[in-house]
């Protein structure tokens, strides 16, 4: 008797809610206070003249905490449009490197990046097994992220219960971080599209193909793959994985302190993982080296390097060519230069425009549902990342506590004024409540940020490519918002597997 499985679906993604009072800022809150008084002060002092004034400038402060434009509020679009706009008159939106970043003292040249990147640096480790890893370290969020390339079989093209258990394991490993106090502050999935010349395929191809081969097979071969190959897109997929040595303070301390102490940590931390990832269906290729680090970030920047790249990896991988290294070294890494525009990033020679994902599907929806996103497109580069951040027992009880009265004290308030509650609030309601239980059931509670990139190496293909992004976004259910005023740090965290999420406010004008 056989017995058939389901395919599990999956929902219930719930948006935390950042308002001072329900989905007003600490900022609306304010002008919606302002314009009630000023709205009663020609009450008081019973001058129907000042109401001339005086209602025109209430309704005004509404607008600002009641308007929207593309997704924000007006106050806050107000800000973004002020900055961005000193930004530019102090040209602090450019950046220059390559001949314009100065030599240190020992000649050489430093790894130069811009914006939030610049603070970055690149350490080398040993992996404990004779191997070395590229550790990426923020000294100012104290940080040290670790970036491994890794292979799946997909779920499209498996049955349906190992499907179900890949995603279950997957999930298992995300809730084995859910701890108090873990060392692990942030996981992050990239994936990114890019463009194949088939150049490792050809040199594969030469190393192979017997010299007795039929020459007419070798020919037919070799005019498939110089017609088929430019044409041709490959998928990068990287699992990065973030320590906090303010978490991990104690450990780092018994491993040697320091840098090297909280590289043994990252290290120690990397290694007790790789059961969970081969259980999810994950296989590590490689950990990658400081070079392997420096080419993700040289090809995010650089689309058009990966050609000349893969390239140079294939030549290294032939024993006659000696000398030759695979990657990119850290000094080179960053680009040539870069332009921070109001809705475009541009670097070296190509445009991107990054989006945040603002709302997941309110339906269910199988493990499958992102695949639309993820179509591979001629014209143009994409980037997906999703950040996770898990959260411990205690702060997850208290997030949740929170979240959970804002939704009631906005729910009474709606009663106490008349109106009627929509079907959208009852079931945030309804979820927050079966997150809450869950919680309590001893399930992980993680902080999910989806980033979407799209990049071109053509100005007239932009925006094109977003218009086929947003049709594809809404195909998978997905609910995306131009990042306005801020394309730089917001591409450092979509097109770069650094691990990176999105800053809480913009800082330093």
């Amino acid at each position: 008797m056989s017995t058939s499985v389901n395919p599990a679906t999956y929902g219930g993604w719930q948006s935390e809610r950042s308002g001072f009072m329900g989905n007003l800022s600490g900022a609306g809150f304010v002008l919606v206070a302002a314009a009630s008084v000023i709205a009663l002060i020609p009450i008081y002092i019973r001058s129907w003249a000042s109401a001339l004034i005086a209602l025109p400038l209430a309704v005004v402060f509404l607008l600002l905490a009641y308007g929207r434009v593309l997704g924000l509020t007006a106050d806050q679009w107000i800000v973004l449009a002020v900055r961005h706009q000193i930004a530019v008159a102090k040209t602090r939106n450019l950046f220059l490197s390559g001949v314009f970043a100065p030599k240190r003292e020992d000649g050489h040249q430093p790894m130069d990046l811009p914006g939030a990147l610049a603070r970055l640096r690149i350490l080398e480790a040993s992996d404990g097994l004779g191997g070395k890893i590229g550790i990426t370290h923020n000294p100012i969020d104290g940080t040290y992220t670790a970036v491994c390339r890794v292979t799946f079989p997909g779920l499209a093209l498996i049955d349906t219960e190992r499907q179900n258990m890949r995603v279950k394991a997957w999930a298992a490993y995300l809730r084995s971080q859910c701890k108090e106090d873990g060392a692990i502050t942030r996981i992050s999935v990239h994936q990114r599209s890019l463009p194949d010349d088939g150049a490792a395929l050809r040199n594969w191809t030469e190393r192979h193909t017997s010299a007795d081969a039929p020459a007419a097979a070798v020919e037919a071969l070799n005019d498939l793959m110089t017609s088929a190959g430019p044409a041709a897109t490959i998928r990068e997929t990287f699992l990065s994985v973030t320590l906090s040595s303010s978490r991990a303070r104690l450990a780092i301390k018994g491993a040697g302190g320091g840098q090297i102490g909280a590289a043994a940590v990252l290290v120690r931390e990397l290694g007790a993982m790789h059961s969970a990832l081969s259980s999810a269906g994950l296989q590590i290729a490689e950990w990658l080296g400081p070079r392997g680090v420096a080419q993700a970030i040289r090809t995010a920047y650089d689309p058009e390097s990966q050609l000349a790249l893969a390239a140079s990896n294939a030549a290294a991988q032939d024993a006659q060519w000696e000398g030759v290294e695979a990657g990119v070294d850290p000094e080179l890494a960053g680009p040539a230069a870069t332009e921070t525009g109001w809705g475009v990033y541009r670097h070296d020679g190509a445009w991107t425009v990054s989006y945040q994902v603002r709302g997941f599907p309110q339906s269910e929806v199988y493990a499958t549902f992102l695949q639309p996103l993820l179509k591979p497109r001629q014209n143009a580069r994409r980037s997906l990342s999703l950040v996770y951040e898990p959260i411990g027992p205690a702060k997850a009880r208290q997030e949740l506590a929170r979240e959970k009265t804002k939704r009631e004290a906005a729910r009474g308030l709606r009663a106490k004024t008349g109106r009627s509650e929509s079907e959208d609030e009852r079931r945030e309601a309804a979820t927050a409540r079966a997150q809450d239980v869950a919680r309590a059931s001893g399930h992980g509670v993680l902080r999910l940020t989806g980033l979407v990139a799209v990049t071109v190496t053509h100005l007239d293909q932009l925006e094109t490519a977003c218009a086929e992004l947003q049709a594809d976004a809404s195909s998978a259910g997905l609910v995306l918002r131009r990042i306005w005023g801020a394309q730089d740090d917001a591409f450092a965290s979509s097109a770069l597997p650094l691990g990176l999420g999105l800053p809480d406010r913009r800082v330093g004008i």
